[in-house]
């Protein structure tokens, strides 16, 4: 791929990731965060889904199957998704987007844990850098508020969901696994809206404007980029650019909401995005012998 093409998709694909989380923050007054999740992701999952069926993606042709996307769509859409839209309510964009990126972390510990992979000394390096990263972060609090405990619950539901992902992933088309998982989420979400809030969504220019830029920039756009990106290019090499959503989620705070920048915050921020690096980056060298060192991620 160009170069110059691969720099722009990624920086529109972690902008599109990172600034969602200040667009969010932009249209609760307009709506209960869980209605809103719930209209963006029902919304986005219809679109794909009628753009899938027209292009005779194959679907799957088993009820095991379809139970798989559900689950998946309930931890990677309506968890994670739905706790990032909680946390907002009480804690600010930058944050939310720093502990809902802290996910790749949680990946190599769950994936250690539950699947036995076996990961590099310079990618648990990662995991410790993030985790003093949270801690900094976190001690910024007086108190624990929260919209803290909703941000790490995202990023717990989103390793759940990534290890599902490259555990069932295989066995389905991307972009119908995709559409449909977004459906699926979203069905949960609204679920949960009539049942745990009070739901409520004004109609005027400025929430149709925010629920339609959900839907189609930070979701469809989002997605297709990224995986056109790691679809044409090293994915190792790609995915250690995701550093840069919380950059771009703290970088828009700034600017769309006039969040402050706490020197906690940056400084832990910049850990947290030392860690992610680490954890995603393919290095290769070589031991004293001469051989190569072959990355082990999952």
């Amino acid at each position: 791929m160009n170069i110059y093409k691969f720099i722009a998709l990624l920086v529109l694909t972690t902008f599109l990731m990172g600034s969602s989380f200040a667009i969010v923050k932009l249209g609760l007054p307009y709506s209960s965060p869980l209605l809103l999740a719930a209209l963006r992701f029902i919304l986005a999952g219809v679109m794909l889904a009628v753009i899938v069926i027209a292009l005779k993606r194959p679907h799957p042709t088993s009820k095991e199957g379809w139970i798989k996307i559900l689950t998946i769509g309930a931890f990677q859409t309506a968890g994670v998704m739905g706790c990032i839209f909680l946390s907002l309510r009480t804690i600010t964009a930058s944050e939310s987007s720093i502990l809902t990126f802290t996910n790749p972390l949680l990946v190599v510990i769950f994936a250690t844990i539950f699947t036995k992979v076996r990961y590099r000394l310079y990618q648990w390096c990662g995991v410790l850098l993030g985790l003093i990263g949270v801690t900094i972060t976190m001690g910024a609090q007086v108190e624990v508020q929260i919209g803290i405990i909703f941000g790490i619950l995202s990023a717990v539901f989103w390793a759940i969901a990534t290890l599902l992902a490259k555990k069932w992933g295989v066995l389905f088309d991307t972009w119908v696994l995709s559409a449909y998982q977004m459906l699926f989420g979203g069905l949960l979400l609204l679920l949960a809206s009539f049942v745990l809030e009070q739901p409520f969504f004004t109609v005027n220019s400025h929430s149709v404007f925010i629920l339609l830029w959900l839907s189609i920039f930070s979701s469809i756009v989002q997605f297709a980029g990224w995986y056109y990106l790691l679809q044409n290019s090293d994915p190792g090499k790609t995915s250690a650019f995701l550093f840069l959503a919380p950059f771009f989620g703290v970088l828009t705070g700034w600017i769309l909401l006039d969040e402050p920048l706490k020197p906690s915050l940056v400084v832990g921020g910049l850990f947290i995005i030392a860690g992610i690096y680490l954890v995603n980056r393919n290095f290769t060298a070589k031991n004293i012998r001469g051989e190569t060192l072959k990355d082990s991620r999952a």
